[in-house]
């Protein structure tokens, strides 16, 4: 009997395909990728949407930079996530950490019941690394699939003609801008700024930044992490200048940010097959 033909499938997005379609997409190639976000507050200045909407057009752009015949294929975008750092604003949508990793595992092994056995768990919240790491874990040792965990704050962020984004953001910023600054604002006065209550927007300052200047091994930023909540960086919830922000950079970062993205699944798909060996 002849095999049937793999054909590029007729959609990127998950949802989209019908379940015939499976049959003809080279399951051995293909990777599912679970957008995960978040849905709470980030300052007075930005809506509860901020990580959902990065994770969202963030993979758009990747879709678009695909090679045709690769077999990547996008699970719907997980809005609520891990974010008891925010539980003190209202609007904050939060799941227990048990909850959220029997989420995304039970995800996973539809996914990998229906012949995908690569996965990338693409993070756009800071508070879902670690529970992604654990979860990877445990799907590469208990299923045996392949599992990458990535943020987009990770990701090699540069624009076609190779400048590094970041580079546009001072240190500071890069290291004390973690929610609801700069960056964060300028991505969604790109993607949606009628979203956006600029007015409110300012230099939210993080009291890390007051420790990392008083203590040497507290404040170096990798001996000891502090277990914060959002208020204890700053009262208003959001740390950064936000008040800086601009249309361009954020253009700029998801474009980047998707482009990443694309490259990071086409290099997945080089893998060699002993990458995950057996004893």
């Amino acid at each position: 009997m002849t095999a049937r033909p793999h054909l590029p499938p007729r959609s990127r997005q998950w949802s989209d395909l019908i379940t015939t379609d499976f049959a003809s997409i080279d399951l051995a190639r293909a990777i599912a990728v679970l957008p995960l976000g978040a849905t709470e507050q980030h300052g007075p200045h930005l809506p509860l949407s901020v990580d959902a909407n990065l994770a969202h057009s963030m993979v758009h752009v990747a879709t678009t930079h695909l090679p045709p015949d690769l077999p990547a294929l996008f699970l719907p975008v997980q809005r609520i996530g891990h974010s008891p750092e925010h539980a003190g604003f209202a609007g904050t949508l939060s799941l227990k950490a048990e909850t959220v990793m029997r989420l995304w595992t039970d995800i996973a092994e539809s996914v990998s019941a229906s012949g995908v056995n690569k996965l990338v768990l693409f993070n756009t919240h800071g508070g879902n690394v670690g529970l992604m790491d654990v979860v990877a874990r445990e799907l590469r040792t208990r299923m045996g699939m392949l599992v990458y965990s990535v943020s987009w704050f990770n990701l090699p962020l540069k624009n076609a003609s190779g400048e590094d984004l970041m580079a546009r953001f001072s240190a500071d910023e890069q290291r004390f801008g973690v929610h609801g600054g700069q960056i964060e604002t300028a991505m969604m006065l790109a993607l949606k700024p009628r979203l956006v209550r600029q007015s409110k927007a300012q230099d939210f300052k993080s009291a890390s930044q007051q420790r990392a200047a008083d203590f040497a091994i507290l404040g170096d930023g990798k001996s000891a992490k502090l277990a914060w909540a959002a208020q204890d960086l700053n009262t208003e919830g959001a740390a950064g200048n936000a008040a800086a922000a601009k249309v361009d950079d954020g253009l700029a970062l998801v474009d980047a940010a998707g482009r990443a993205l694309a490259a990071l699944l086409v290099e997945i798909d080089r893998l060699p097959p002993h990458t995950l060996r057996r004893r």
